[in-house]
């Protein structure tokens, strides 16, 4: 069974900065995609950023230049490096794994906030 941890979040002031990370069980190489994902209160959840087997990526409009997404193979981890986070950058963000299925993990809280 894959299983995913979320860690890193909290609370942070606007202009601000944190780094996420998804320690993956097993071989992270393994998985198609890996994907981040965030969940506002009352709002649908949106895919903020994707790194690919290859190392490609896309992100949201709303995060491009500010988000960074990577993996690292050797540590079987996931990363998101955000800056310059916004009040509207709250939101549970839950990271994802898709191999012949979608995995996730059980999120962690950010909060952007003076």
């Amino acid at each position: 069974q894959v299983q995913l941890v979320e860690s890193g979040g909290g609370l942070v002031q606007p202009g601000g900065s944190l780094r996420l990370s998804c320690a993956v069980s097993g071989t992270i190489s393994r998985f198609y995609v890996l994907t981040w994902y965030r969940q506002a209160p009352g709002k649908q959840r949106e895919l903020v950023a994707v790194i690919s087997r290859v190392g490609s990526t896309n992100y949201a409009d709303s995060v491009k230049g500010r988000f960074t997404i990577s993996r690292d193979n050797a540590k079987n981890t996931m990363y998101l490096q955000m800056n310059s986070l916004k009040p509207e950058d709250t939101a549970m963000y839950y990271c994802s794994a898709t191999d012949s299925a979608d995995h996730w993990g059980q999120g962690t809280q950010v909060t952007v906030s003076s």
